[in-house]
């Protein structure tokens, strides 16, 4: 009896997870759907599920948009951000998970309660200082405001997985002579490589998904793809087909880097779950 309720819950499970991930995967359907019809065909209602497909908005996207050059800033900002911001937080992580103070608590909470911040509210100071520095439309100045807002997240990560870490191997290593930089390079990154991925890999994909600073402080030299999907919605209406096209575009890069590191993500998120 035991036995049949308990395979009743796990088949219970099973059907809520696949009705959890068919509702959160329609949209994406829906909208690639949308971008091999025409724009009659996408606006038609009822909705046609049936239609004569066609790559029409895909080329005009890229005629009218230049889909090349925005991907290329995406990636260049995504990494750099990333890059700047793991090389950025794993000392300020390391001290404060093994050498934490009075302040180092109310330090954190600051850091999160500024990531929680709307970037609306310092949109005109900030673009007052880009202006300033001759920094509007620049690839340098996404990299900074991406790496900037993704710091505090990635630090309470890197944080939260060093603390996993057993003190007294980083204290060996200190009785052997070794120095802070030593430590973090020999034994503490080694011993969490996984989570270390894992928090990459996450802020590639923040950074990839930004498209507050990239619509308000780029144009046409440092736009990346969340600004061509911008494009497509202007005074003339809505190309639904056409903006249907940009978005799987744009998302299509990111949505096959997660398939294909989403064990690596998985086992990084996970890390320290079990002893």
């Amino acid at each position: 009896m035991q036995r049949k309720s308990l395979k009743t819950q796990d088949m219970a499970r099973t059907i809520a997870g696949w009705l959890a991930g068919i509702v959160m995967a329609f949209p994406v359907f829906w909208m690639m759907l949308a971008a091999f019809k025409t724009e009659q065909d996408a606006a038609a209602i009822p909705p046609l599920l049936f239609f004569h497909p066609t790559l029409e908005n895909f080329i005009e996207m890229n005629d009218r948009v230049g889909y090349l050059r925005h991907a290329w800033n995406s990636i260049a900002v995504s990494v750099a951000s990333t890059v700047i911001a793991i090389v950025l937080a794993t000392p300020a992580a390391y001290v404060m998970a093994f050498y934490p103070t009075k302040r180092t608590r109310a330090i954190m909470l600051w850091m999160l309660s500024v990531r929680f911040m709307p970037a609306v509210g310092v949109l005109i100071p900030i673009y007052l200082l880009l202006v300033q520095f001759g920094l509007i439309d620049t690839r340098i100045a996404l990299v900074i405001i991406t790496c900037l807002s993704n710091l505090p997240l990635i630090v309470w990560m890197l944080f939260s997985y060093f603390k996993e870490v057993p003190v007294e191997i980083l204290e060996a290593g200190r009785m052997d002579g070794a120095r802070p930089l030593t430590q973090m390079r020999y034994l503490l990154i080694p011993l969490t490589a996984p989570g270390i991925s894992s928090t990459a890999l996450l802020g590639m994909i923040l950074a990839w998904n930004e498209s507050f600073w990239s619509i308000n402080i780029t144009a046409t030299q440092a736009g990346t793809l969340a600004l061509a999907i911008a494009s497509f919605a202007n005074s003339e209406g809505q190309f639904w087909a056409k903006l249907s096209a940009a978005s799987i575009a744009s998302v299509a890069p990111i949505l096959i880097f997660g398939w294909i590191t989403q064990r690596q993500l998985v086992r990084g998120l996970t890390f320290g779950a079990v002893k």
